[in-house]
């Protein structure tokens, strides 16, 4: 046997081109300078692998269609803007695990370390996906898009008046004024990081939440729960007659789905130093759910792929590339009038129906939702021959 065939053998060797690409990506921003844009740019994509993960739980392994998952990353965004920054001015200074520099630079507020608030953002969106569940559970389809699409927007309008929301004299949010400045992000050991002078330490910080969600994907994909839920996404009938718990299946897909947008939501707060209510847009939802079909739904590496090569082409190629003074000279000459920015949903729109006529089962396909698209093709011209 061949070193190389004796590598294959073992159960090790598939998980070392996962480990080459990660030491390679760990290490880019030391070839980078520390405020680059293009490290910037890695960092927002990683965030959105992070909700696109957990957005592949819900819409890819239990087939429950989400289109309202920008209320978690909402909920875990402000929890960053509650629990660490002086919006709740009326208490004062609460410190847990924070510098010396925010216990003097903030008198009042609550101020706890990102550990503890990526736990509470967990908590609070769990419960969310659940409260969100509850009506879904006698739902299908298009009903079920109709329910999740008004729940992201009522947090959406509530985040955007939340100045006016007032709950024992605080307020739910800022209201369209960010809630801002957000303390740095501070780790035990490591200490607090600052993002004016050095934007590497958040790179690896957002890197390691990738691996964390990564690993607990592919456990629960293998669990009894995924197949639970890839189950309910088979044939929900067919599933409850085997004796799988229909409502407990969907509000924990719901539940932790959603837990991964809030730790998203968190970091995102926390990195951009603001929570802007603004941000909360329907597009956000739709942004997400185009990289889990681009990538492959149920497909958690097609979903990493999908989501960087969106985010990518969103944050790079549209505002830096195609919205340069070459490609504007370049559109005015031929009479439009309007930049590629402007119309970045239309073309996000056209690549996703592009996807659906070519390759439908996505980049990088689940085996499993590869073999439901492809069954029966080619059949009858088999039995014509």
């Amino acid at each position: 046997m061949s070193k190389l065939a004796e590598m294959r053998s073992k159960g090790w060797a598939s998980w070392l081109p996962a480990v080459v690409a990660l030491v390679a990506v760990a290490l880019l921003p030391l070839f980078r300078d520390p405020l680059d844009g293009f490290v910037s740019d890695c960092i927002t994509a990683l965030a959105f692998v992070v909700m696109a993960l957990g957005l592949n739980i819900v819409v890819g392994f239990a087939g429950l269609l989400d289109l309202g998952y920008v209320a978690f990353y909402a909920f875990g965004s402000l929890a960053a803007g509650w629990f660490a920054s002086d919006h709740f001015a009326k208490i004062d200074g609460v410190y847990v695990g924070v510098s010396d520099f925010v216990r003097e630079a903030f008198p009042v507020g609550l101020h706890l370390n990102f550990l503890l608030i990526v736990i509470g953002a967990i908590i609070l969106t769990a419960i969310a996906g659940a409260i969100i569940g509850l009506p879904t559970l006698r739902l299908r389809g298009d009903y079920i898009a109709i329910v999740t699409l008004a729940f992201g927007e009522i947090v959406g309008r509530f985040a955007q008046n939340g100045d006016e929301v007032q709950i024992s004299g605080y307020a739910f949010s800022n209201g369209r004024e960010s809630i801002s400045p957000i303390d740095q992000l501070n780790l035990p050991i490591v200490g607090e990081f600052d993002s004016a002078t050095n934007i590497r330490p958040y790179f690896w910080t957002v890197l390691a939440l990738v691996v964390v969600v990564l690993f607990v994907n592919l456990r629960l994909r293998d669990s009894r729960a995924g197949r639970a839920w890839i189950a309910l996404r088979e044939d929900e009938v067919a599933a409850a007659s085997m004796g799988v718990p229909l409502v407990r299946t969907k509000l924990s897909a719901y539940a932790i789905g959603a837990s991964f947008g809030g730790i998203s939501g968190a970091f995102l707060g926390v990195y951009l130093n603001s929570v802007n209510a603004n941000a909360f847009q329907f597009g956000i939802s739709i942004f997400l759910l185009a990289m889990v079909i681009l990538g492959g739904l149920g497909s958690i590496w097609g979903v990493v792929i999908g989501a960087v090569l969106l985010s990518f082409f969103n944050t790079f190629l549209i505002q830096d590339v195609l919205a340069g003074d070459g490609f504007t000279n370049f559109l005015s000459s031929l009479g439009l009038d309007f930049t590629f920015g402007e119309i970045k949903f239309g073309i996000f729109g056209f690549l996703l129906v592009l996807m659906m006529v070519l390759r439908p089962q996505g980049l990088l396909p689940e085996r499993r939702r590869k073999m439901e698209l492809t069954e029966g093709v080619g059949v009858d011209e088999a039995a014509r021959a």
